[in-house]
């Protein structure tokens, strides 16, 4: 059985949450809220989740003064219904991005270490080719029969 994923965008009216008492219009905000996207989305008030932002954002100007409407994205799986701001990532998006995250990381970290190997080994080739250098020049020096400087002392 294939589990459906349904998403919406709705911009939903809060504005009956004013005709309460002051000291209770938040919480009467969260209830038309969900309310509405059970009778929407078609599921029981039970299964409808509300996210942590946006519960902060309805109760940000605090308990007399919630937004008179509000823009929500809906995503509905497996009978669970979750609401979230439009720019909120879900969960499962979540994870998908620290995944990524966590991807590129150790690829940027396996590129670093192979450049490092690679100018290391640039760097041992060199020494030896100094030092061959050198004892041919030294080679070249006592053929000549030229005391080489350390040789004088």
């Amino acid at each position: 059985m294939v589990e459906e994923k349904i998403e919406r965008i709705y911009t939903i009216p809060l504005g009956k949450s004013y005709e309460y008492l002051r000291t209770r219009r938040t919480p009467r905000a969260v209830k038309l809220l969900r309310q509405f996207v059970s009778r929407h989305m078609k599921a029981d008030l039970g299964d409808v989740l509300i996210s942590n932002k946006l519960n902060s954002h309805l109760w940000q100007h605090s308990i007399q003064r919630p937004p008179r409407r509000v823009k929500v994205r809906v995503v509905k799986v497996a009978g669970k219904v979750k609401i979230y701001l439009p720019d909120e990532m879900t969960d499962e998006e979540r994870k998908a991005q620290k995944e990524k995250e966590a991807k590129e990381k150790a690829d940027k970290a396996k590129k670093e270490k192979e450049e490092k190997e690679k100018t290391e080994k640039l760097k041992k080739e060199q020494e030896k080719k100094a030092e061959s250098k050198k004892e041919a020049e030294k080679a070249e020096k006592q053929k000549e029969g030229k005391p080489s400087p350390a040789e004088k002392k």
